[in-house]
């Protein structure tokens, strides 16, 4: 089929799908599907940028505990515990493996602690180091306490330094 280019929008009820045909088997292989929802399953493109932080799915963790990887991995976790509340985020191995992380590989993790009634304090875990942001300003970059009630919201940004290993960063 040849390539067509149109000026104006091109819309449809059904949603859009990226394909590649293999050029021996003829077998059709759907990389993206642009929709209601959507989805890639091959991406080899770099530099992308999302602008919409939508979390379909979120984890509650409402007393002391290590985080699991699936729970991290949901990018938003709410607490809202009356006592103070320590979450330690998972090792480097169990995050990166959750997430199929690779050096360069960046997350934004926000905390909601809007609902509780006592503060949240986030700790790395093996693997997990605070940056160097972090350290030299441990009263903004490195602040790891979540208040409660209508301030408290708290935005961390996660980066792989390797498939195990990341480097954690307060950003909001």
């Amino acid at each position: 089929m040849a390539n067509t280019t149109f000026t104006g929008p091109v819309r449809s009820e059904n949603g859009f799908q990226d394909i590649t045909v293999n050029a021996t088997t003829g077998a059709v292989t759907v990389d993206a599907t642009f929709g209601a929802t959507t989805s890639v399953t091959n991406l080899t493109t770099t530099n992308l940028v999302f602008t919409d932080q939508n979390h379909p799915t979120t984890s509650a963790i409402n007393a002391t505990a290590t985080a699991t990887a699936a729970e991290v991995a949901t990018g938003y976790i709410t607490s809202t515990s009356a006592a103070a509340t320590i979450i330690t985020l998972p090792t480097g191995t169990l995050l990166g493996a959750a997430l199929g992380a690779t050096r360069g590989t960046v997350m934004d993790l926000y905390i909601d602690n809007t609902a509780g009634a006592n503060t949240v304090t986030i700790a790395v875990a093996t693997n997990g180091i605070l940056s160097t942001a972090a350290a030299d300003t441990p009263g903004s970059f490195g602040d790891l306490t979540v208040a409660s009630g209508v301030t408290g919201l708290a935005r961390f940004t996660i980066m792989f330094s390797s498939a195990t290993a990341y480097v954690f960063t307060r950003t909001a």
